[in-house]
């Protein structure tokens, strides 16, 4: 039996597929826990893992100035120190860290103490926190082979992303019942999900409202809207399901959706290609992120998974446009889909997992 350590934190894509991979873990009869922040949305998600969560100090690695600059250093070494503690005292046999700027102590951390660290990167290429973790890492896994030029000298395994037994094990059906019983659906017309991550997009958000008398002639529309987000008056409006979040239920949702308008975030990427939908993206602007999600969006259109609608192009009328194009054209798009063939990423990683930790083991296969 081994045990593992988790880390990330952040935004849910760097939580979920560490919950994917916590799921599975009794059934290869190893124990393990989770170290996040204090305050950040990892607490909540891990909650009904049923596994020891461990909150530190952590502080936001920024590129932009902030008087916050000043202090988060601070953080990060009083979550150094917290972190230090608890992998000294529980001593797992590997950290498997999602990144996020909770990770990166925890990680320096477990390289001090000589615990075997793997890390996983989603986007094509890798964000700071697993640019400073690479170097102390065994291994690195990724969603894109194209992302192993931004590791050289590191020991890179394409594994894809873990997917959680709500997502692997969704349901079409289940997905049209639970929509039903929000409002009446129409079998005959093509379900339209829109998601901003898991915080959802104020942009997307607005754009789907100016535009959701066009939108509603040809699909029903299912907007996930983030915390805070519905809005009241649209509640009664034909044909328009909005839900602040959706939890276990989202991979029935987006298993019984025919279309999806999406962010380009990895891990969303990653279930859409997974789930073979057609989709819209519309990518954050270099202002708003590092520029991941542009390049993201731009992997996906070259491969001919999804069609890219830059944000500067929002116009009234623009996103009810795109989707109908995408729409009129799904086939070459489902073509390209259908031929990707998904690993199984959460066996993938947990023999990973334990043969990095075989090789610390005395007799195991680094000592051969």
């Amino acid at each position: 039996m081994l045990q593992v350590a988790f880390t990330g934190g952040g935004t849910a894509g760097h939580v979920t597929p560490n919950v994917a991979l916590i799921e599975a873990a009794s059934q290869r009869g190893h124990e393990c826990f989770y170290i996040g922040s204090k305050k950040g949305i990892e607490a909540a998600i891990v909650a009904d893992c049923g596994v020891p969560y461990f909150g530190i100090a952590s502080g936001k690695l920024r590129r932009y100035f902030s008087w916050q600059n000043f202090l988060d250093p601070m953080k990060i070494l009083w979550g150094f120190f917290q972190a230090l503690w608890i992998l000294q005292r529980r001593r797992p046999n590997v950290l498997f860290s999602k990144g996020g700027f909770v990770a990166v102590p925890v990680v320096f951390a477990a390289a001090l103490l000589r615990i075997k660290v793997i890390i996983h990167e989603s986007d094509l290429t890798p964000g700071l926190a697993n640019r400073l973790s690479a170097p102390l890492s065994d291994r690195v896994c990724l969603n894109f082979a194209e992302t192993q030029l931004a590791f050289k000298g590191r020991v890179t395994e394409v594994t894809g992303t873990p997917l959680r037994a709500s997502l692997r094990e969704a349901n079409a059906e289940r997905g049209r019942s639970y929509l039903n019983v929000q409002k009446p659906l129409d079998p005959s017309r093509p379900i339209l999900l829109v998601f901003g991550g898991s915080l959802g997009s104020h942009v997307l958000n607005r754009c789907v409202r100016v535009d959701l008398d066009a939108l509603i002639e040809r699909f029903q529309v299912v907007h996930v809207v983030g915390q805070g987000a519905v809005e009241a008056s649209l509640l009664a409006y034909p044909s328009y399901y909005q839900f602040e979040f959706l939890g276990a239920e989202f991979g029935d949702v987006l298993a019984a959706a025919d279309l999806v308008i999406s962010r380009a975030g990895a891990n969303a990427l990653y279930e859409l290609l997974c789930f073979q939908k057609p989709q819209l993206l519309v990518p954050l602007t270099k202002a708003a992120s590092r520029g991941d999600q542009l390049e993201n969006a731009a992997l996906f259109e070259e491969k001919g998974y999804a069609m890219v609608l830059s944000e500067e192009r929002l116009a009234p009328g623009k996103l009810a446009l795109a989707a109908s194009e995408l729409w009129v054209s799904k086939q070459q798009f489902l073509e390209q889909l259908q031929a990707y063939r998904r690993p199984d990423s959460v066996l993938a990683i947990w023999q990973l997992i334990e043969e990095v930790a075989d090789l610390k083991r005395p007799g195991g296969k680094g000592n051969r």
